[in-house]
């Protein structure tokens, strides 16, 4: 309601940009990468597939085009296929440099840079330093004349870092990029007034930006294929052709957004901002960390777009990961971190960065704290069950419902009543799908974070390992059985906690 109250008063704050009407020039070359793993000859091809599609998309000025890629951990520092996959990646690349020759300046247009494994005891595996974190430092490194990386090194045209790269535009495997929008975020963080400034004390941006983030939209799935959890939980998906800049609260309210891992950072601003502040196997969601020490703008007139799970067991698996990554920022929170040397420092994260980071440990916290309140209201014998009841329903409700209240009065003229009907009638029914499931999933949830939350804690407090576990999206969307067995097990903390609590309430209050 707060965060409603503010975007609703305030409105979208915009993000002056320049034009560059010729393209990206070459003062502001930009490579735009792809951070990802060799797991398959069809999944490298399809990787550069969709560089070449970045390209076709945004093929003005001095943009270049990279994959950044590791191997699959392993117990061995190469297996078996290693050779042929990253074979097939080299081939694939060159095949587009021969296509559509050099870039602007001179030097290959598409790029590889794949890294050798390294032994990580405390992963206890074979795996790329530092994973996606540890890939864009090397790379910052690798652009700026380093020889100290694990990238391997070859006389290949297609593995020479570009000299003078300003930019670096970071996408995800799944992300589709509209056409123009390299050239639209080249020109955002380019203009003056987004330039960054340092404070001397702390060694963070304090004005400007370093990282600039788009707004990401879910993709439309095909029809044959979307499924009802991507129907229900997905949001509007495609382009809006009525929407240029959207409001949010913190770009709003503080000219400050939250860094997603995808988007454009300047290459010295960033390293300056982070040199020195993370030890080794301690971080794995990096981007709001980096974006609170190189302050990142949200950019929401530009628009890039992520598939969405397509099954709850997909987006179980994410949100398990993400809860993992938000609750290793506990030491940072609270001043007790660490730098690269393995010293105590002072942190000097930003007032704003630290609620942030609170706040996405509440949203990890409220399915277990729901189900905790409704358990102990039906049992404890003096508490006001109906109450509580309500009160939880009305957290799931009220966030629900506000979207269909919000349309309830068409917000442009000459929409036929006939249409405006039916899409509130299409809005009811999806906020009526939500809630029901959501009450459905509130158990599952429950459960699901709660074990990310102890497996962290335990993992920070006691074993300091497998603080790095982590799988790609298109590995675990690999890995969904939708057999009914297995959708049985994952779920079957939602029955087992409803049945226990169901036992407790008829021995101890049955009037509940």
């Amino acid at each position: 309601l707060v965060n409603r109250a503010v975007t609703d008063a305030l409105g979208p704050r915009k993000l002056a940009r320049l034009e560059l009407k010729d393209g990206v020039p070459t003062h502001l070359r930009t490579l735009i990468v792809m951070p990802t793993l060799l797991t398959s000859a069809a999944g490298v091809e399809g990787h550069v597939g969709r560089l070449e599609i970045h390209y076709l998309g945004n093929p003005d000025g001095d943009l270049r085009f990279a994959l950044l890629s590791d191997w699959l951990d392993a117990d061995a520092e190469t297996v078996p296929g290693d050779d042929e996959l990253l074979a097939t990646a080299v081939f694939a690349i060159d095949r587009l440099n021969e296509r559509y020759g050099e870039a602007p300046g001179g030097g290959a247009r598409f790029l590889l840079f794949h890294r050798r494994r390294l032994r990580n005891e405390a992963e206890g595996c074979w795996m790329g330093w530092e994973r996606k974190r540890g890939k864009l430092h090397e790379l910052n490194a690798l652009l700026r004349g380093s020889a100290d990386t694990s990238f391997v090194s070859t006389t290949r045209a297609s593995s020479i870092a570009p000299d003078d790269v300003r930019y670096v535009l970071t996408l995800d495997a799944d992300t589709r990029m509209p056409r123009d929008a390299a050239a639209r975020l080249v020109g955002t963080i380019a203009h003056p007034l987004n330039g960054p400034s340092f404070e001397p004390r702390t060694g963070l941006v304090d004005h400007g930006y370093g990282i600039l983030q788009p707004r990401i939209t879910p993709t439309l799935p095909e029809e044959s294929e979307a499924t009802i959890f991507q129907r229900t939980f997905s949001g509007a998906a495609g382009i809006d052709p009525y929407a240029s800049a959207i409001s949010d609260v913190y770009q709003d309210l503080y000219a400050e957004g939250s860094y997603t891992g995808k988007g454009i950072y300047d290459v010295d601003v960033f390293e300056r901002a982070l040199a020195g502040r993370v030890p080794e196997n301690t971080l794995l969601s990096h981007d709001l960390f980096e974006g609170s020490f190189a302050r990142a703008g949200l950019v929401t007139d530009v628009e890039l777009f992520d598939e969405f799970p397509s099954h709850y067991q997909e987006a179980a698996a994410r949100q398990h990961r993400w809860a993992r990554g938000d609750w290793q920022l506990l030491p940072w929170i609270f001043g007790r971190a660490r730098n690269a040397e393995g010293k105590r420092a002072p942190t000097h994260l930003p007032g704003i960065a630290r609620w942030k980071m609170i706040d996405n440990l509440r949203r990890t916290l409220s399915p277990p704290l729901a189900v905790a309140a409704l358990a102990v209201a039906w049992i404890a014998p003096s508490a006001p069950a109906g109450l509580w009841t309500a009160f939880i329903l009305a957290t799931m409700v009220v966030p629900t419902a506000l979207p269909v209240l919000s349309g309830l009065v068409p917000h442009r003229r000459g929409i036929s009543k006939r249409s405006h009907l039916r899409a509130v009638a299409s809005d009811i029914v999806l906020a009526v799908a939500q809630l029901g499931l959501g009450i459905t999933f509130l158990a599952p949830q429950a459960a699901l974070m709660g074990d990310a939350i102890v497996r962290t804690l335990v993992r920070l407090a006691v074993t300091r390992r497998n603080l790095l576990e982590w799988t790609t999206a298109s590995q675990t969307k690999a890995r969904v059985n939708l057999d009914l067995a297995a959708f049985v097990r994952q779920m079957a903390a939602g029955p087992v906690i409803a049945l226990t609590v169901g036992i407790l309430v008829v021995l101890l209050k049955p009037s509940a």
